[in-house]
């Protein structure tokens, strides 16, 4: 059947499944050489009734769909998509794919041999659940690649599975001519889509930069926290930012797969990437799963701490200016809303709250740090119990919530640190007092400028939360000097 005003479709269905065993959908997705239209075949493993977009948009610009034999009809009513009563084995349908690329707000800055569009624009599909599954294989004009957040089958061609995620936003899926690289860094493989602009990229300043900063959040616990994240790199020129940040927005996307979107002002140095937090803070959140949305303070916080505690390890800051920035994001944080606590905070309809929001949680995870190397004598850190968790818990096919997550790391550590910490602050207005944990750690502040005293209580933690690799720095310097 040929949708002849497909503008007002909403995909609001889910799967029923015969069966509670976990399943295998086999999807076919044909690209066209101009990039214009998308074609799917959806091989079901089981008759479904119903399928799912994830954004209510996608209807419009589906174009064509049908059943894969003529009596299998498909109607549309009350803006759904009705399949069979009986189920239906197999679909086929067509998306206008240059439409849908029109809908990434970067669409205009890229070449355009380069597209963007959410598989929430063109994946109709059952519901994930249960362990069921879709293996997706591509069939793509020549000169035409595709990333996807998705886990890569082995064999031949680009074939990928999808699975349960936590669905935190709308992945891209990138297609396209483009510089397409696998680093490898301590404990993963980053695959890293490098996109081309409408102003030249220097591309192996970019991949430095990408494999240096992974490394970076290696130093936490020995290895990267995710096995195979993808990367993708979108030149945005200096547009972004009047104070001309080499990296003006990132951020993580959990839908099907880890993704870190990295939007870059291509017209910088090596040397300015380099001394941008935004990666490393992006890819700190990687060492937490996806939180929801009501306990953001607590991924936002702990990515904050380890933006500056990393950059220490690895010779980016000197320990003075790493805990002035940690001084000066707490006085944000105390200033902004005080009134409230941070899970009142992260409510979506405060205003003026962000600084709360991101650094109440790093001013706990500064104190559960200190918490487990004083009560083991230096045996244990915050790093320590980040590292059994990624062991146990990561990458994971759900969302958290803020109690949970601190019980589960609570359960990791020697003694608990966390929930206690959770109970005293994540309902309490203000923010986190912690002006005695400076003083023993040997940090004194005198008008807004902190001081690092030679004696102090806590001097030997001081020392090693912050403490330099000297090969990652040696490494580092080097990249930035040449």
């Amino acid at each position: 059947m040929r949708l002849a005003r497909p503008t007002a479709l909403v995909f609001l269905l889910c799967s029923v499944s015969v069966s509670a065993e976990p399943v295998t959908h086999r999807y076919t997705v044909t690209i066209d050489y101009s990039m214009s239209r998308l074609w799917v075949e959806a091989r079901f493993s089981h008759p479904v009734n119903s399928v799912i977009a994830r954004s209510h948009d996608a209807g419009k610009f589906l174009l064509d769909v049908r059943g894969c034999s003529d009596d299998q009809q498909i109607r549309m009513r009350n803006l759904r998509m009705m399949l069979p009563a009986h189920g239906i084995s197999c679909m086929n349908y067509t998306v206008d794919l240059e439409r849908a690329a029109r809908e990434h707000p970067y669409d205009k800055m890229l070449a355009p041999e380069n597209i963007i569009v959410s598989p929430s624009y063109w994946m109709w599909r059952p519901e994930l659940r249960n362990g069921t599954t879709i293996q997706v294989k591509f069939r793509l004009p020549e000169n035409v690649q595709v990333s996807v957040p998705w886990q890569q089958l082995p064999g031949d061609g680009p074939v990928y599975l999808l699975s349960q995620s936590p669905e935190s936003a709308f992945a891209p899926a990138v297609f396209g001519n483009f510089d397409y690289r696998e680093l490898k860094v301590p404990g993963a493989t980053l695959r890293v889509s490098l996109l081309n602009g409408v102003e030249e990229m220097d591309n192996e300043s970019i991949v430095k930069w990408i494999n240096a900063t992974a490394t970076d959040v290696s130093l936490a616990y020995g290895r990267f926290p995710s096995p195979s994240p993808q990367v993708v790199v979108i030149p945005v020129g200096n547009g972004r930012s009047n104070e001309r940040s080499a990296v003006p927005f990132g951020r993580v996307i959990r839908d099907g797969g880890e993704t870190v979107e990295l939007q870059v002002d291509q017209t910088q140095s090596l040397e300015a990437l380099l001394a941008d937090w935004t990666a490393t803070h992006e890819f700190s959140h990687l060492m937490l799963p996806y939180v929801d949305r009501k306990y953001r303070w607590i991924s936002e916080g702990f990515a904050q701490y380890y933006q500056n505690v990393l950059l220490a390890r690895s010779g980016a800051y000197d320990d003075l200016y790493a805990w002035q920035k940690i001084y000066d994001g707490f006085e944000r944080g105390r200033q902004s809303r005080p009134e409230l606590s941070p899970n009142e905070a992260t409510n979506g309809d405060v205003r003026n709250g962000l600084m709360k929001v991101y650094w109440s949680g790093a001013a706990i995870a500064l104190m559960a740090d200190v918490q487990l190397r004083e009560r083991s004598g230096g045996n244990e850190s915050l790093d320590d119990v980040l590292g059994r968790f990624q062991e146990c818990c990561l990458p994971s096919d759900r969302a958290w919530s803020g109690p949970e997550l601190f019980a589960q790391l609570d359960e990791l550590a020697s003694s608990p640190v966390f929930t206690p910490l959770y109970r005293r602050f994540a309902d309490t207005a203000g923010f986190p007092d912690t002006s005695d944990l400076f003083e023993r750690l040997g940090l004194a502040v005198s008008r807004g400028k902190v001081h690092i005293r030679f004696f102090a209580e806590l001097r030997a933690i001081r020392k090693s939360i912050l403490k330099t690799d000297d090969t990652t720095a040696s490494w580092r310097a080097q990249l930035a000097a040449n």
